[in-house]
């Protein structure tokens, strides 16, 4: 005779053990760790991602990922080492003491990595020094999407140009003309809007000194106009 025992397996407090395959589980290596997974998920995201989408994304509760983030953003403020806490203390880092020179930050209500703003300077020199300075007709185009409807969304600004302007946004902000100015409060979505460096490109002092752009259009585009301010 078998006992119920025998069918299920017990983890080392004595109760059940829950087995219940998730994202993190991947076959033929070990399970991946929760902190490691939200910074990878991060990582590749060009949108500040919500705690919702991250626990959804990992197949875990809204509380663990939120304390997730809380040990990814203390690792790199230079406090101890993140990774999922573990039973065997022995596996769980100590403090590493290194302030990295990125960090997470909570805008739109979602997560996003940015580069310390004492940073700014050195990043700005060092993509303007290795860029050309003769912009792409798709930059150009989207540029001026940008300047004619700012603030505006990645997405709207997809939806005008009819293509993915993913990698031209990063090239206008690494060029420093335009950059993130808001965040859309229904959506999170980043707001992007120009620089005082493209109205010294231009040679012009505000952005009311750009011309009506309708009857430069084919077919006027109504409702391409906006007030500036």
């Amino acid at each position: 005779m078998t006992s119920e025992t025998d069918d299920v397996a017990v983890d080392a407090t004595g109760g059940p053990e829950v087995s219940v395959a998730t994202p993190l589980d991947v076959p033929g290596q070990p399970r991946l760790d929760l902190d490691r997974a939200i910074e990878a998920l991060l990582f590749i995201a060009d949108e500040p991602q919500s705690l919702v989408h991250l626990a959804a994304a990992v197949a875990r509760p809204i509380a663990e990922v939120k304390a997730s983030i809380a040990r990814l953003r203390a690792d790199y403020d230079g406090g101890a080492a993140s990774g999922e806490p573990r039973t065997d203390a022995g596996e769980q880092a100590g403090g590493s003491g290194i302030r990295r020179a990125f960090e997470l930050r909570e805008v739109g209500g979602g997560w996003r990595f940015y580069a310390r703003t004492e940073y700014d300077a050195l990043i700005t020199s060092a993509v303007l020094a290795q860029t050309s300075t003769k912009l792409s007709q798709a930059a150009l185009e989207t540029l001026a999407v940008i300047a004619y409807k700012q603030p505006i969304s990645r997405s709207s600004i997809a939806s005008i140009r009819a293509v993915n302007v993913d990698s031209v946004v990063r090239t206008l902000l690494g060029r420093g003309l335009i950059t993130e100015v808001d965040t859309d409060e229904e959506t999170g979505a980043i707001l992007y809007g120009t620089t005082d460096l493209l109205l010294t490109n231009l040679g012009i002092s505000s952005l009311d000194d750009l011309p009506p752009i309708s009857p430069l259009l084919d077919g006027g585009q109504e409702g391409f106009d906006r007030d500036l301010v």
